[in-house]
């Protein structure tokens, strides 16, 4: 059984301290075991500037069992999926511990944003351009995050417009985006999915 107490001490403490970590949670709905997460881009990488958002979803047996998460936002990384934002991160599955938390994985994202491990990768394509072709590889990595994770870069009013221009109903499209943490991409997957 999920330990809610144990929960809600984590939001707090990742409440509190948001504005130093760059990590930050949403709950989805009233289900603590639904959250939305988001990083900010470490400085220094082709992900600065960028602010990612991660699904995460609790086992009943959280803390015993380490949290599933999943880039919503698309991310240009050897350790990434660039399909559907699968994660290939030790800490997410064998190496695990209890003593960890939402906040430490989540900041482990952030790490693994300015280390890549192109030698375990969970895109190939990714670390194959990381190994033979690193400025290539930089150039899209920042392409990606300058498409996909800038928030000010298109405004909430000019995205629904699209969406609108799409056939999509105004007010669907509004909470897409909102669910979406305003990945245009990701909301429009959403409403095409029903």
């Amino acid at each position: 059984m999920l330990d809610v107490s144990r929960v809600q001490k984590e939001l707090v403490e990742i409440e509190r301290d948001k504005n130093l970590s760059g990590v930050s949670i949403t709950l989805s709905g009233d289900d603590l075991a639904r959250m939305r997460g988001t990083i900010t881009g470490p400085v220094g990488t082709p992900y600065e500037g960028g602010i990612f958002t991660v699904d995460i979803n609790l086992p009943s047996a959280y803390p015993m069992e380490p949290p599933k998460m999943q880039f919503i936002t698309k991310v240009w990384h050897p350790n990434v999926s660039s399909q559907n934002g699968a994660i290939c991160l030790d800490i997410l599955k064998d190496q695990w511990s209890p003593a960890l938390t939402v906040k430490t994985a989540l900041l482990s994202l952030q790490a693994l944003l300015s280390t890549p491990e192109p030698d375990d990768p969970q895109d190939a394509v990714v670390a194959q351009q990381y190994l033979r072709d690193y400025n290539t590889f930089v150039g899209t990595a920042r392409y990606w995050t300058e498409t996909f994770a800038r928030r000010g870069s298109v405004g909430i009013k000019e995205k629904v417009a699209k969406l609108v221009e799409m056939g999509f109903a105004e007010d669907a499209a509004k909470g897409a985006l909102e669910t979406c943490g305003g990945d245009e991409n990701a909301a429009l997957e959403k409403l095409c999915s029903g």
